[in-house]
């Protein structure tokens, strides 16, 4: 039986919370796996976590350069799937998959031929962090981002045609999977040998793989869509172009910012290894709201996305309005979680006392901004199911640019190491609170056209 929900007729409330559960439970799940692995990792003492971080920033690079792949091909599939054309969305798919695993080979490349000199931009004083993070990017780095992408791709078709159960059963046969290897192959079990980080990283490289293979057995077994696309035919490029023009200004925004946390993590580093340690578990203690708040923004991407195809505008509002309210209450909550409980929430990964002081002050500060975090997911998501995903980039990139001033200035007053945190912060309250009121101008002005929904000008990057 098919997953796919119907985006375009029925309760808008219904239809949308029920594709946005399953896409924001595997938001849940793909944080639980670096949740996973801080845990068993902060076990091994702040240096281990240090390590991991340096390297999951370039692994955070990668992936954003795949989600040209992801989120151009998700965007033209739920186009072509609101216009009533599978064939043409079979197409986009099979485009989405032949981009993505071009960009991540080379991806690979630069990682095997410069994974020495990406470490050393940390300048890790202990040999042991460093070698520890070197053998943990060279894993992941690999064979962890090549199955990484695959999965990505196939969550963004999923996502697109309207089925978000699917990606949800896959990821979570991952996530068990990874919670079996990895205290396993980080302690040793039997005749297992402790492979300390480096176990980490095998159990995670290993859990995306086998989390491929679902995808792959799923689509043979789900004839609706996957059957027939042409993977391995020759590229369409008319339709390798648009999907490159709607998802690249994305993936200059989450390469951009990826690579503005590469400066960030370089200023942070020169407070010790301890504070490379602090942001990494902050980051993913963070992730709790900003990857709920992406899995939403895929889901109104998708709802929209469709509906705008069929030119049901009216229909775009109302669920844009409906997801707002929704990330508004969650935002708030992981604000007020953040704020309130930050000491039992950091001891969770790192319970070394020098540490913690610094872990709590970092949750506190991230705190303020989660809300705003929340209203930017909802917002970008909604300019991309547009096909307007140059408002969101611009918007991004600037703000995030603004951080690396703004945080050598702050951090040169007595507020210290807490001066970088509040760059962070202030910059995502800026893109919270432009983006949604960006959104709501450009819907005023779409209204014009409310009564001739065939005379939209699709996807034309024109706001």
């Amino acid at each position: 039986m098919s997953k796919q929900v119907n985006l375009l007729e029925g309760s808008i409330f219904g239809k949308l919370t029920k594709l946005a559960m399953p896409i924001m439970m595997t938001a849940f799940v793909q944080m639980a796996y670096n949740l996973v692995d801080m845990i068993w990792i902060g076990a091994l003492g702040s240096g281990a976590v240090a390590a991991v971080g340096a390297a999951g920033i370039y692994l955070w690079i990668a992936d954003s350069c795949t989600s040209v792949a992801k989120m151009g091909g998700q965007i033209k599939v739920a186009h072509s799937i609101g216009e009533g054309d599978v064939k043409k969305a079979r197409a986009f798919a099979a485009g989405a998959f032949q981009m993505g695993v071009t960009i991540i080979l080379a991806c690979i490349l630069l990682v095997v031929c410069g994974h020495q000199l990406m470490i050393d931009v940390f300048q890790f004083t202990d040999k042991k962090i460093h070698g520890d993070a070197v053998e943990y990017l060279l894993i992941t780095g690999t064979a962890g981002i090549f199955f990484n992408t695959i999965n990505q791709v196939f969550i963004g078709i999923y996502t697109g045609t309207g089925d978000s159960k699917s990606p949800f059963l896959a990821t979570v046969v991952g996530l068990i999977l990874n919670l079996i290897l990895d205290p396993v192959l980080i302690f040793g079990f039997g005749p297992i040998p402790a492979m300390n980080v480096a176990g980490a990283a095998i159990a995670t490289a290993g859990s995306q793989g086998v989390v491929t293979l679902l995808f792959i057995i799923l689509s043979k077994k789900q004839k609706h869509f996957f059957v027939g696309i042409p993977v391995f035919q020759k590229p369409h490029w008319e339709y390798l172009r648009q999907i490159w023009r709607l998802g690249l200004p994305i993936g200059i925004q989450n390469v951009f910012m990826s690579g503005l946390s590469l400066g960030i993590a370089g200023m942070v580093s020169s407070w010790g290894a301890d504070a490379v340690a602090v942001q990494k578990v902050g980051g993913q203690v963070e992730s709790i709201s900003w990857m709920i708040s992406g899995g939403f923004s895929m889901a109104i991407n998708a709802f929209i996305g469709q509906n705008y195809g069929a030119g049901k505008m009216r229909r775009v509002q109302k669920g844009y309005r409906t997801a707002l309210v929704l990330m508004i209450i969650w935002g708030t909550l992981c604000t007020l979680a953040l704020i309130v409980f930050p000491q039992f929430i950091f001891q969770i990964f790192i319970r070394e006392n020098d540490v913690l002081p610094m872990g709590v002050s970092y949750l506190r500060i991230s705190g303020v901004c989660q809300l705003f975090i929340c209203l930017e997911g909802c917002s970008t998501g909604a300019f991309n199911g547009l096909g307007e995903t140059k408002v969101p980039s611009v918007v991004s990139v600037v703000f995030n640019l603004a951080r690396i001033p703004l945080a050598i200035l702050l951090s040169s007053t007595a507020l210290g190491l807490d001066g970088i945190w509040w760059a962070i912060t202030i910059s995502a309250i800026c893109k919270g609170v432009i983006l949604t009121i960006w959104y709501m101008a450009y819907v005023w002005k779409k209204k014009l056209y409310e009564q001739e929904p065939d005379v939209l000008e699709r996807a034309d990057g024109k706001v």
